[in-house]
């Protein structure tokens, strides 16, 4: 097979792009309120309400979704995704703080929660690798994991612990904590779309080194990969992500552990076609998850990390169950 052959192909992109574009347009059209695709260019709730929050959903859905499947690469293990190193906790616990104490910054609106939830996603992520160098010097992945999940587990007590003390802003940081994407504005669809952009092009400019790790860290070492320098760099771009995604939309679970697993069903496991995948099936993913929280208990919204959570469980049921009957 040539090697053009196995990138993602312009026919792929297009039918990809087209069945990401038509979701989009029935995300944007359908809700509490529907608008006639004839009167898409006129109603003031698509241009101001509707059409930023879609854009914001797609982003976040994209961006969590690339990220879980380069960390599922990195690692060898199909059940990680970008909350395995506890980034996402800690980006969490960021922006609670910012919210039970009022954190702001003079002029910029939601500016405090965003900055906190980013800068708690690089302590954490420093914190995890830097405990992870102590106890192992090659950063061996199974380290990675356990120091992970354990710190996940520390900063999931201490948001418990702020939530019991946040007086009446308890609702909203409830609301928050399970995934929200309303209120979503041109502003931070555009600093989603930077993120995704640069991190995300970084994680697709390591595909081949991704591809790699498949076979094993010693053998992509015997091959030419740097496996410490990549380790970090893919860390360190899925963190970024996950900052930035946590900080607009709060903690949005299951997106970047099923949507790479069913893309994987279609696509492959070579990352040059993967992550490319990832993008649009996660885009997709979180737009129909949203659309499903605005529209099934019309007009009360649900969060939408309830129905990534929900749906998510179950669609990972059914991948674990069929994998395990192929392979018998």
């Amino acid at each position: 097979m040539s090697k053009r052959r196995e990138g993602f192909r312009a026919v792929e992109y297009i039918i990809f792009g087209a069945a990401t574009l038509a979701v989009m347009i029935l995300c944007v059209c359908v809700g509490s309120v529907n608008v006639p695709l004839n009167q898409f260019a006129e109603s003031a709730i698509i241009k101001t309400v509707r059409l930023p929050r879609v854009l914001c959903v797609a982003l976040v859905g994209a961006s969590l979704s690339v990220g879980g499947a380069a960390m599922q690469g990195l690692l060898k293990n199909p059940l990680a995704d970008g909350a395995t190193l506890g980034v996402s906790g800690g980006a969490s616990l960021g922006a609670v703080l910012a919210m039970a104490f009022g954190v702001v910054i003079p002029g910029i609106p939601f500016a405090g929660s965003v900055v906190m939830s980013m800068l708690f996603a690089f302590v954490s992520l420093v914190i995890v690798l830097t405990l992870a160098y102590k106890l192992d010097y090659s950063l061996a992945t199974n380290t990675i994991i356990l120091l992970g999940v354990i710190y996940s587990m520390f900063v999931s007590s201490i948001t418990s612990l702020l939530v019991t003390f946040a007086g009446e802003k308890v609702r909203d940081i409830m609301f928050w904590t399970l995934g929200s994407l309303s209120g979503s504005t041109y502003r931070s669809a555009a600093m989603l779309a930077v993120a995704l952009a640069l991190f995300g092009g970084v994680l697709m400019s390591r595909s081949r080194e991704l591809n790699a790790f498949a076979i094993g860290e010693d053998n992509a070492r015997h091959i030419g990969v740097n496996v410490r320098g990549v380790k970090l760099i893919v860390l360190v771009c899925v963190s970024a992500l996950i900052g930035v995604c946590v900080s607009i939309g709060g903690t949005i679970g299951f997106v970047g552990l099923v949507t790479p697993h069913m893309l994987r069903m279609i696509v492959g496991p070579n990352h040059k076609r993967l992550l490319p995948a990832s993008v649009f099936g996660g885009a997709s993913f979180l737009m129909l998850a949203d659309l499903l929280a605005r529209t099934l208990l019309n007009p009360r919204e649900l969060p939408i990390g309830v129905v990534t959570s929900f749906v998510g469980a179950l669609l990972f049921v059914w991948i674990f169950y069929t994998s395990r009957r192929t392979k018998r």
